[in-house]
C-alpha cells in the first residue's frame, strides 16, 4: 500500500474525526511503544470523548513496526503508518499530522521522556484558547552535554531565524486543527517544526513539565547532528545568513580601506614598509572569506534547485486503521502477527 501526502489529505480529512488526536514520530522505539500505548489509552480516555493515535515508523529496523501492526489489529483507534524510507523526525512528525483528524493534535516523542500524562495540562490550555501550547523542560533533568549541545542549538536558530528559542522546548506541544492546516501548507524539505510554529503565530501558551529519564536506548541527536540540522533549517527557512555574508563584506571592504589609508600614511612619513608577511595574512583572510560567502551562496542556489523539482516530500508504504484493518483476509491478519 502507497500513500503520499496528497492522498493523506484528501482521504483522512473525510474519513473520520475526532476530538484529540496524537501523533507519535517512532525511531528505535521498540521497547516503549506498548507501554505508551497503554499510557496514552488511559490518559486519552478519561480526557476526551474520541481520540487517536498516529504512530509512524522511520524505518528504524528494530521490530517497531511489527508491533504497530499488532496494535493498529487490536485498537481501532490506533494509525500505524510506516515510511518507505527514513526521512527523519521532522518529516515525520509532518506525515503524521497529514494523517491525523483530530480538532487538536499533540505531538511527542516515542521514548516515554514525555509524560502522557501532561497531555491534560496542554489540553486545558488549548481550551482556554491557545492555538498553540509549548511544553516547556524544567531544567536540571538533562545530563551537562546534552544541555550543552541543545543551548548550542537553539541559540544558533535563534541566531538565523530572527526568534528566540527556549533552549528547554521540544517537540512535545500541542496545536489546534487551523494550525494543523497553515503547518502542512508549507512545502520545505528542510524543515524544523518549532522553527515553523513560530512562523505561524497564532496564540501560544507554554506549560513546564518533569521530563522523565529515558528508559530505553539513547537519543539519536548527537551535538554533530544537532548542528547540522540546524543548519539544513536555517538555510531554507531564512535569508539572514546571506544578510550576514553581505555584512562581512562590507566589514572586510572597510577594513582593506582602513589599511590603504594606513600604508599610506606609513608610506609618506617613513617610505615603503618592508617585508610581506602582513599583506599575505591579508590575503589569505580575504581569501577563506571570500570561499566561505561562495559556499553559503551555493548551498542557497542548491537548495532552491533542490525545491524547484517540486518533488514529493515523502512516500507513505503503508497505513493501518480500523478501516483497512477490517478488510483484512485471515490470512494476512496472521502474517502480521506471526
Amino acid at each position: 500500500m502507497s500513500f503520499n501526502l496528497a492522498s493523506s489529505l484528501s482521504s483522512v480529512g473525510l474519513a473520520r474525526h475526532v476530538d484529540l488526536s496524537v501523533v507519535v514520530p517512532v525511531y528505535s522505539c521498540a521497547g516503549t511503544i506498548l507501554p505508551l500505548h497503554e499510557r496514552l489509552t488511559r490518559t486519552l480516555a478519561a480526557l476526551v470523548g474520541s481520540y487517536e493515535i498516529v504512530f509512524v515508523d522511520d524505518r528504524a529496523n528494530d521490530g517497531s513496526w511489527q508491533t504497530l501492526q499488532l496494535l493498529a489489529a487490536k485498537d481501532p483507534r490506533v494509525v500505524a503508518c510506516r515510511m518507505s524510507r527514513n526521512v527523519g523526525q521532522q518529516l515525520t512528525i509532518t506525515a503524521g499530522l497529514a494523517n491525523c483528524c483530530g480538532d487538536y493534535a499533540v505531538v511527542m516523542d516515542c521514548d516515554l521522556q514525555d509524560p502522557p500524562e501532561t497531555i491534560p495540562v496542554l489540553f486545558a490550555a488549548a481550551r482556554d484558547g491557545a492555538d498553540i501550547v509549548f511544553a516547556k523542560r524544567k531544567s536540571g533533568h538533562q545530563p551537562a552535554s546534552r544541555r550543552i549541545a541543545n543551548w548550542l542549538y537553539f541559540r544558533l536558530l535563534g541566531l538565523v531565524s530572527g526568534h528566540r528559542f527556549d533552549g528547554e522546548l521540544g517537540a512535545f506541544s500541542l496545536i489546534s486543527r487551523r494550525v494543523i492546516d497553515a503547518f502542512l501548507q508549507f512545502r520545505e524539505r528542510d524543515r524544523h517544526y518549532l522553527m515553523v510554529l513560530y512562523d505561524l503565530g497564532f496564540e501560544t501558551e507554554t506549560i513546564e513539565y518533569e521530563r522523565e529519564t529515558r528508559s530505553v536506548g539513547r537519543s539519536s541527536y548527537t551535538l554533530s547532528k544537532l548542528i547540522a540540522h540546524a543548519l539544513d533549517g536555517m538555510v531554507f527557512t531564512t535569508t539572514r545568513v546571506l544578510h550576514g555574508v553581505i555584512y562581512t563584506g562590507v566589514a572586510i571592504a572597510g577594513a582593506g580601506v582602513v589599511m590603504a589609508l594606513l600604508v599610506v600614511l606609513q608610506w609618506l612619513e617613513h617610505g615603503a614598509a618592508p617585508g610581506w608577511t602582513s599583506v599575505i595574512v591579508v590575503q589569505l583572510l580575504i581569501g577563506g572569506v571570500i570561499t566561505l560567502c561562495l559556499g553559503v551562496t551555493g548551498l542557497y542556489v542548491g537548495k532552491i534547485f533542490e525545491a524547484s523539482r517540486q518533488r514529493p516530500l515523502y512516500f507513505i508504504q503503508d497505513r493501518l486503521d480500523s478501516s483497512n484493518i477490517a478488510r483484512m483476509q485471515p490470512a494476512e491478519t496472521s502474517a502480521s502477527e506471526s
